[in-house]
């Protein structure tokens, strides 16, 4: 709990709206995803998650406090446990879940400034690949080279969502909002 009591009740608010948000697009994105990623035959998580994990890198730099992310991971994790939507994927979503967003975290130790388009490029990119190493090796069992192509997938929709948690960040830093 001493993670906790660096955080103000703002932040947290902050962190529970962002995890929220990486939940609420998921469905959204996932099915539009799908019909390109379908016939490609590329899993359609390692494309449309930059799509959820921006908002991992979005929560980061606008909070600046180490965990952020492991928060915005481990909420979302017990969010989807608790009402039961597994998917495929059973237990295994407590890690395709947490993992993301400690990964993420791990990105953030190498930024003192959270603001600049590299930080929300790599947290985003390394978040996305963990989640998608995760599902493809532990759920999909894919073999070598569909592991790989779902890599790359992950890597270039990494990419986008780092962008997008950029452009946001700077919207929300232009309007005062943040």
């Amino acid at each position: 709990m001493s993670l906790l009591r660096k955080f103000s009740s703002r932040d947290l608010l902050l962190i529970a709206i962002f995890s929220a948000l990486g939940l609420t697009i998921k469905p959204i994105v996932t099915p539009l995803i799908h019909l390109v990623s379908a016939p490609l035959m590329i899993p359609g998580g390692s494309l449309a998650g930059g799509f959820y994990m921006m908002w991992i890198s979005l929560a980061m730099a606008v909070s600046g406090k180490f965990g952020t992310g492991i928060l915005v991971g481990l909420i979302q994790a017990i969010v989807m446990i608790t009402l039961g939507y597994f998917g495929s994927h059973g237990a295994v979503s407590l890690l395709s879940y947490s993992l993301p967003g400690i990964m993420a975290e791990s990105v953030g130790l190498f930024y003192t400034k959270r603001t600049r388009l590299g930080f929300h490029t790599w947290s985003c990119v390394i978040a996305n690949i963990s989640g998608a190493l995760i599902v493809t090796i532990l759920v999909m069992r894919l073999p070598l080279l569909p592991l790989l192509i779902s890599t790359v997938a992950a890597a270039i929709s990494g990419i986008i969502g780092g962008i997008l948690s950029w452009k946001i960040l700077h919207k929300l830093l232009k309007f005062g909002l943040v």
